[in-house]
């Protein structure tokens, strides 16, 4: 298992020069992997290649780009040029969004999101494996007048999607290398997720597929003020379907029960037991909501587990 943390880029004060830093503390810390989050501030996979390439022996990845807004043909560009440029250590991320964004910011209605998604994935498995596509599709159309490589772009890209729901889950099993499911806690994963999982990718004949658990973690001395914090921060996630039935499906109601703060053995633990559920890397996320010292603190922590 493989133990990874995520940069916090959603703010609008982090430099880049404070995100590399911030990169070199946390492989100091011995984690493996490092997570850009997709906003409307940084471009996630632009700033994986960044990162990767001034911090070269650390995993970096974008999670997630949304499908919709976008095109196989140039995100299979970005991913390629991410992987040029990191050596072969960049992660694709990719997921279908919610209807209040995709909506509201992009003004694209959200229809067959599960349809798109087995598109999208097709083509870009396509342009990453053979840098050639002739596909039309009932949502996506792409073709290539010549081969849309990029020199240096080996090996292929691993394609990872934020899926938890049973249909988007058969499509991932089929069609990307695994999943990167966010506040899906150890039960949930175990029982219903990696079983479905895994079963699509068996009967497609693929690899048994990544699940890279992304888990909100810190460790603190004062859990109470902090546990606080994460309640009213997380409250939304419970307003969006398909979080909703996750978050029961893990044992619980509120999205923030699915936080870990509490002290290094609480963090330990919680790790341990997402690797018992099926978890192939974790991914701990939020560790600056306790200022600096929290963060390195849990970034040693975790990188004793790495």
């Amino acid at each position: 298992m493989t133990v990874g943390v995520t940069l916090d880029t959603t703010g609008n004060d982090l430099l880049i020069d404070d995100a590399v830093r911030q990169a070199r503390e946390a492989r100091a810390c011995g984690l493996t992997s490092l997570w850009f989050g997709q906003t409307l501030g940084y471009d996630s996979p632009t700033l994986a290649a960044l990162i990767g390439r001034e911090v070269p022996d650390i995993q970096v990845g974008s999670s997630a780009l949304p499908v919709f807004g976008r095109h196989p043909l140039l995100v299979a560009s970005q991913a390629q040029t991410a992987q040029a440029a990191t050596g072969g250590r960049y992660n694709l991320g990719l997921a279908l969004g919610t209807k209040l964004f995709t909506e509201g910011a992009f003004g694209l209605p959200f229809e067959r999101p599960v349809a798109r998604l087995r598109e999208f994935l097709t083509v870009l498995r396509q342009l990453l494996e053979t840098g050639h596509t002739d596909y039309e599709g009932e949502l996506i159309t792409a073709r290539t007048p010549k081969p849309a490589t990029v020199p240096g772009a080996e090996p292929t890209v691993p394609v990872l999607v934020a899926a938890m729901g049973p249909q988007a889950l058969r499509v991932t099993g089929r069609l990307a290398d695994g999943i990167l499911p966010y506040l899906a806690g150890p039960r949930a994963l175990e029982e219903h997720i990696v079983p479905e999982l895994t079963r699509a990718a068996e009967e497609a004949g693929r690899p048994a597929p990544r699940v890279v658990a992304f888990v909100p973690g810190v460790v603190t001395q004062r859990p109470d003020a902090l546990r606080a914090k994460v309640y009213e921060a997380f409250a939304f996630y419970n307003q969006i379907p398909s979080y909703a039935r996750v978050i029961e499906l893990s044992g619980h109601s509120h999205a923030a029960d699915l936080a870990v703060v509490g002290d290094e053995k609480d963090l330990t633990e919680t790790v341990r037991r997402y690797r018992d559920a099926g978890a192939t890397d974790v991914v701990v996320s939020g560790s600056e909501l306790d200022g600096d010292d929290a963060r390195l603190r849990t970034w040693e922590v975790l990188g004793e587990l790495a």
